[in-house]
């Protein structure tokens, strides 16, 4: 069947193959209400998806853009230390920018764990210098083998086991959001062919007349398939619109922090959850079609 012929039957009702379908009763509002329902949860496994994958691509380039070295040394000696790990860098390639971070920065980043009090200057605390790079980068093993030589007391930490798993994280949670939508369509398709199995086993007198008197499955068939995808048409658009003006009423990332406040969508991504409306209709018109066909094929 080609997409012309579809569309022809979607778009073109038949008056007298349309009485064959109730319009009202059990079957009609499961099929709307359950295709509302799934294409509501697709979009927000949609937008969790491309969060995820944004804010892990987020940490991810901004780990890979910075360096620490960890300085640990005697308190007499870290200045010394810094200072020699301070010339070891002004002398590297690849390195954009570099510097002690204070002490009132140290706590900032100890602050989660260990509170905002944390008296720094009766602790082991290493000194941390910071490393911005440049676009082209530094050889990571020339640095170390340097601050091993100059610099005894200093390792560089190049964020690598930071970024690797960020970035399988990122991949498993689109590949989660993919096979969540998977599920989703496939629990749509399920509910709406037991709902046309209900429609048609309880038209199945009227159904056995029609073929009687000659009328063809096809023509049986198509009264179903359309009534039945256009509910789910309707029903998944209906779902959709709810659901991004639930999206759309979250707080913005500058209101608040957090990984949901990223939820969301941007730009063009707005128009992204719009086609699943139509993948709905085509699993309804698959499944009501399939249904349809192996009902008409049981009757006698």
């Amino acid at each position: 069947m080609s997409i012309g012929t579809i569309l022809r039957d979607l778009t073109r009702p038949d008056p007298g193959a349309e009485r064959l379908v109730p319009p009202t009763g059990t079957g009609a509002w499961l099929t709307v209400f359950t295709a509302g329902v799934m294409a509501f949860l697709a979009v927000f496994a949609l937008a969790l998806s491309l969060a995820a994958g944004r804010l892990a691509d987020r940490w991810s380039d901004a780990l890979a853009r910075t360096s620490t070295i960890r300085i640990s040394a005697e308190a007499a000696q870290v200045q010394t230390q810094v200072d020699a790990v301070m010339a070891v860098l002004q002398s590297t390639p690849g390195i954009a920018n570099a510097r002690p971070l204070s002490d009132e920065e140290e706590r900032a980043l100890l602050a989660p764990w260990f509170g905002a009090d944390l008296p720094l200057d009766t602790l082991p605390i290493p000194k941390l210098v910071e490393i911005t790079e440049d676009g082209a980068g530094y050889d990571a093993e020339g640095l170390r083998q340097r601050l091993a030589a100059e610099a005894p007391g200093a390792v560089l930490d190049d964020h690598a086991r930071w970024r690797q798993p960020l970035a399988a994280a990122a991949g498993r949670l689109r590949l989660l959001g993919w096979g969540s939508l998977l599920l989703i369509l496939a629990a749509t398709g399920a509910v709406i062919t037991l709902a046309a199995n209900a429609s048609l086993a309880s038209n199945a007198q009227v159904l056995r007349v029609l073929r009687q008197i000659g009328a063809q499955d096809g023509y049986i068939a198509r009264a179903f398939v359309r009534r039945f995808t256009l509910r789910t048409l309707g029903g998944s658009a209906a779902g959709v619109l709810m659901a991004l003006v639930a999206i759309w009423i979250t707080p913005s990332s500058q209101a608040a922090e957090g990984f949901l406040t990223n939820l969301g969508f941007s730009g063009a991504s707005w128009l992204l959850p719009w086609l699943l409306p139509l993948l709905c209709g085509g699993v309804a018109f698959a499944a009501t079609r399939a249904a349809a066909f192996r009902k008409l094929a049981e009757m006698p």
